[in-house]
């Protein structure tokens, strides 16, 4: 018989119902492809240059959200109510449309603000040089 050290739960909205231009505007989020991961690793091996790489847990949970999102109050957590009672959305979370947008919209932020820039032809791609000028 196995033991339950802990229960894990995680809220999800339902991101079918909401409408574009209505709940969200954009839902566009960038990402990288194989193509520019090759070009990366070969410049780093032609260039020998340092490569850091991060991964970020719980995503969608960090971006911040422009509109006004109100969600009904989830299954067995009913407090009232449940017709006359919502919960109003400070953050992002799993589900919504404009999650993927709102976190890369935050994290642009934060990256460039620590002096890294991001690539023209790839937009989820940020650099930063330091150091010794690799050209002179």
């Amino acid at each position: 018989m196995a033991i339950i050290e802990r229960y894990k739960a995680r809220l999800v909205a339902k991101g079918f119902t909401q409408r574009e231009g209505i709940d969200y505007k954009e839902s566009f989020s960038p990402v990288s492809s194989k193509y520019s991961f090759r070009k990366i690793m070969a410049l780093i091996a032609h260039f020998d240059l340092e490569l850091h790489q991060m991964n970020v847990k719980m995503t969608f949970l960090n971006g911040d959200i422009d509109e006004t999102i109100y969600m009904v109050q989830p299954g067995n957590f009913v407090l009232c109510n449940p017709k006359s009672m919502v919960c109003k959305l400070k953050k992002s979370i799993y589900g919504l449309k404009q999650a993927s947008h709102q976190w890369y919209h935050k994290f642009h932020h934060v990256i460039t603000s620590y002096g890294f820039e991001a690539n023209i032809v790839y937009d989820c791609v940020y650099y930063k040089f330091s150091g010794v000028n690799m050209y002179s």
